[in-house]
C-alpha cells in the first residue's frame, strides 16, 4: 500500500536540497554522497505521522535494498530508522523507480551477510561501526 499523506522536508538544509534535486530529475542528479550512490527513503514520522524523506547509501543485492541506521557512528540511530520501528512500511526512490517496501530489522547469520554488503557498498560503514559502542541496525527492505 502505498504512502499518503501530508510531506514536511527536512529542517536540515544539504538534506532537503539533496532530496529535492534527486526527486525533480529522477536521480539523475543529487544521486551521491562522498561520491557513492544514494537512495531515498521516505517513512512516515512517528510523532508527527508526515511523510519524512531521507537520502541514505544504495546498498541493494538482487533487487533487496538494506537501510543502514549509523548516523556517522553516532551514539544514537537516526530519526528514520526509529520511524520505521513504529510504522514498518516504506517508499523507497531508486532513480526513477519508486517502490514500496516492509521492512525488517536483521540479526544474526542474515546481517552478517548483508553487514559485509553494506561495507563493500560503503566501506566507511566499518569506521562508523568501531565509532559506536551499539550495534548498528540493519533494515532490509522486501516488496510489499
Amino acid at each position: 500500500m502505498p504512502l499518503s499523506g501530508e510531506y514536511e522536508p527536512s529542517t536540515r538544509g544539504p538534506v532537503r536540497d539533496q532530496v529535492e534535486l534527486y526527486e525533480r530529475t529522477d536521480g539523475a542528479e543529487g544521486n551521491a554522497l562522498h561520491g557513492l550512490p544514494i537512495v531515498v527513503l521516505t517513512t512516515v514520522g512517528k510523532r508527527s505521522g508526515k511523510l519524512r524523506k531521507s537520502p541514505v547509501m544504495r546498498v541493494e543485492h538482487h533487487g533487496r535494498y538494506l537501510v543502514v541506521a549509523s548516523l556517522g557512528g553516532a551514539p544514537t540511530s537516526p530519526s528514520w530508522y526509529h520511524n520505521i520501528m513504529a510504522s514498518p512500511l516504506v517508499e523507497l526512490q531508486d532513480g526513477p523507480v519508486r517502490k514500496d517496501y516492509a521492512c525488517k530489522l536483521l540479526s544474526g547469520t542474515e546481517r552478517e551477510l548483508w553487514w559485509r554488503r553494506a561495507v563493500e557498498a560503503f566501506p566507511q560503514y566499518a569506521a562508523y561501526q568501531a565509532r559506536t559502542t551499539r550495534e548498528i541496525p540493519l533494515v532490509l527492505l522486501e516488496a510489499s
